[in-house]
């Protein structure tokens, strides 16, 4: 029920869309990522699994996952008009269809506990365009069409919350991403350069990992 309960997250975030309240749309697909964030942490410990063999928790949260990651994303940028007209749709349809292909690879999550290629994440894509670094259409486009290859290049992306190595490090700047992120979008459409730098250079940590987990370890090993 908690995590299905994105689901109620993602339907008010539509109203939000609907009406151009791009702010509170924001804020509740931020819930909707926070919800996904700890879930599972609490499935594990309540055992979930052993007490409900019946009922498929991974399953609810793919469904819940492309709903708030990949379609709500995709609508979102098309009725903030990011990339104005027929461009606009295209693009949509690029996250959407990336989305659902990503998903249905083998190996979507390595065996230590890596997303390999960038993960659907269209929602964090979308907070960057719209709340921390605004940028003009082409780029809105340029952006949308490298996330969408990335899905499909073998870089290992860490997975936060199961993270073998460098987990408390990765624990810590997720959660200052976090508070940070939720900051900015408390505050939009104020934007402040310092915050805006700081979600940034949070982002590039995991760039940054993501190029070391891929390339430094195989040079290592």
């Amino acid at each position: 029920m908690f995590t299905a309960s994105g689901l109620i997250a993602a339907f008010m975030s539509i109203l939000a869309i609907n009406a151009q309240d791009w702010r509170e749309a924001m804020l509740w697909l931020f819930l909707a990522l926070f919800i996904d964030g700890i879930d599972g942490t609490f499935a594990r410990l309540l055992k979930v699994q052993e007490v409900l063999p019946g009922i498929d928790g991974k399953m609810i949260d793919y469904v819940v996952d492309f709903i708030t990651y990949a379609l709500i994303p995709a609508y979102f940028f098309y009725m903030a008009d990011l990339v104005p007209g027929i461009g606009g749709l295209l693009m949509s349809f690029l996250m959407l269809l990336t989305a659902a292909i990503y998903y249905g690879k083998d190996g979507m999550v390595s065996e230590d506990m890596h997303f390999i290629g960038f993960p659907v994440l269209w929602n964090l894509i979308l907070f960057v365009l719209v709340i921390v670094l605004p940028l003009p259409p082409l780029g809105n486009m340029i952006v949308i069409v490298l996330f969408a290859i990335l899905h499909f290049i073998p870089i290992k992306f860490a997975y936060p919350s199961r993270a073998i190595r460098f987990k408390n490090l990765t624990l810590a700047v997720s959660f200052f991403s976090l508070l940070t992120s939720f900051w900015a979008i408390w505050i939009f459409p104020m934007r402040k350069g310092w915050l805006s730098g700081m979600i940034l250079a949070g982002m590039a940590y995991y760039l940054i990992l993501a190029l070391y987990e891929t390339y430094g370890m195989k040079r290592s090993t």
